[in-house]
C-alpha cells in the first residue's frame, strides 16, 4: 500500500491473511512492513498468516502508514524459517529499505564479497542485496534525483528478471517501485469513494465514512484482493514507481 496521508491497511490485510493458508497455499511464512516517517516497523513469522499470533497482533493494533509491504510465502528456495521471510529490510543512504519477492530465480547467485550479504538462503534476499550492491556502487555520494535511480534499478530488475519470475515491491519511505514480472495489479482509491467486497473474505467496508475527500490509497497486489473494483494490470516487465498514492510519472 502507498498512499498520501498515513493509512491502516486492516480491510487489505484481512483477504492478505486469509491467502496464507485459507484460500490459497502460501503458507510457509508471512512479514509486514510499516514505515513511518523514516522508521520502520517490521512483523515476520515462519508460521502461515492464518495461524499466525503475530497476524493477530497487527489486527488488533492498527497502524497508519503511507508505506506498507506484505508478503506470504510459497518456499521454493530456501528453508521455512525466519531468516527466509520476507520482506527483507537494509540501509541505504540513511535510509531503510524493504523488499518483498513473489516468484523464482533457478540457480540465481551473487557475489558473496559485496558488501551487501544474505542472511538466508533465499534467491529473493539475495536479488534485493544486488539491487542494493548496484545502487550503492552506482551512487557512492547519496541519493541520486528519482530519474537516475529509476533508470539504474530498471536496467538491474530487468537483467535479474533474465533468471526466472521476478514480481516485487521496493520501497525507502520516500517512493514506492512494484516491478511485474508474471502476475501484478493494483488500484488507486479516491474521492468519491465507495464500498469495496473482499474476494477471500465475505467482508464489506464503506471508505466514503473512513476517509477524507483529500485521501488517496493505492493498493498492489499479485491478484485482485476485492471482486467489485476494477483493478489495473502491470504489464509484464513493467516497472512502476507509486508516490503519494499515485503512479508517478518517470521522465526519461
Amino acid at each position: 500500500m502507498n498512499c498520501n496521508v498515513p493509512t491502516d491497511i486492516c480491510f487489505s490485510f484481512e483477504g492478505f491473511c486469509a491467502r496464507g493458508g485459507k484460500t490459497d497455499d502460501h503458507k510457509d511464512g508471512w512479514g509486514i512492513a510499516f514505515f513511518e516517517g523514516k522508521g520502520c516497523r517490521i512483523f515476520l513469522d515462519a508460521k502461515s498468516s492464518v495461524a499466525s499470533p503475530i497476524a493477530e497482533l497487527v489486527r488488533s493494533y492498527p497502524i497508519h502508514s503511507t508505506h506498507v509491504i506484505a508478503h506470504i510465502r510459497k518456499a521454493t528456495q530456501g528453508e521455512i524459517n525466519l531468516e527466509n521471510c520476507h520482506p527483507f529490510r537494509r540501509e541505504l543512504w540513511g535510509r531503510y529499505w524493504v523488499f518483498a519477492h513473489n516468484g523464482d530465480l533457478p540457480g540465481f547467485e551473487v557475489n558473496s564479497s559485496s558488501f551487501y550479504i544474505a542472511v538466508g538462503n533465499t534467491d529473493s534476499e539475495k536479488a534485493f542485496c544486488l539491487i542494493l550492491e548496484t545502487l550503492r556502487k552506482a551512487f557512492p555520494e547519496g541519493r541520486p534525483p528519482i530519474e537516475k535511480l529509476y533508470s539504474v534499478l530498471e536496467d538491474i530488475t530487468l537483467n535479474i528478471a533474465k533468471k526466472g519470475i521476478f514480481n516485487y515491491l521496493l520501497s525507502d519511505g520516500d517512493y514506492f517501485f512494484a516491478h511485474c514480472s508474471t502476475k501484478l495489479c493494483y488500484i488507486v482509491r479516491q474521492a468519491p469513494f465507495a464500498g469495496a467486497h473482499l474476494i477471500d473474505e465475505d467482508i464489506t467496508v464503506d471508505f466514503n465514512e473512513l476517509t477524507t475527500p483529500d485521501d488517496r490509497v493505492a493498493v498492489i497486489a499479485t491478484t485482485p484482493l476485492t471482486d467489485n473494483e476494477v483493478w489495473t494490470q502491470i504489464q509484464p516487465g513493467q516497472l512502476l514507481a507509486f508516490r503519494d498514492g499515485n503512479p508517478y510519472i518517470i521522465s526519461k
